[in-house]
């Protein structure tokens, strides 16, 4: 395909569509800069890991820290991050502190990402 291909060679303004997705775009500006700021969060490589590893079990500090090969302060760092962006969740259970991911809908967010990114090479 030749790069001209991709480029749009008319002046034709479709109307109707401009203006249905101009009306459903205009009461949705916070939902934009959320949604943005829930993919920067996400475009760390560190905390993709810890995503992976929590969602396929409930894990500790600790049990993420070992398995990344990093320091539970460093870890303890990045849950907090997730854990204040909604992303991730934790439960106390005696001494220890349990992380998971927040709901079914980050669950999803997720996997669907990787699987994208792995059918992709």
């Amino acid at each position: 395909m030749s790069k001209n291909e991709f480029i749009c060679d008319c002046n034709i303004i479709h109307g109707e569509v401009v203006s249905k997705v101009s009306k459903l775009m205009t009461k949705k500006e916070d939902s934009f800069n959320r949604l943005a700021e829930f993919f920067k969060i996400l475009g760390d490589t560190t905390r993709v890991k810890i995503l992976y590893a929590i969602d396929k079990n409930e894990m500790c500090v600790c049990d993420i820290a070992n398995v990344l090969n990093m320091s539970k302060s460093s870890i303890s760092h990045q849950l907090g991050t997730l854990r204040r962006s909604g992303i991730v969740k934790c439960k106390r259970v005696g001494k220890e502190v349990f992380y998971m991911l927040d709901d079914n809908h980050v669950k999803e967010v997720f996997e669907v990402g990787f699987e994208h990114i792995e059918h992709r090479k």
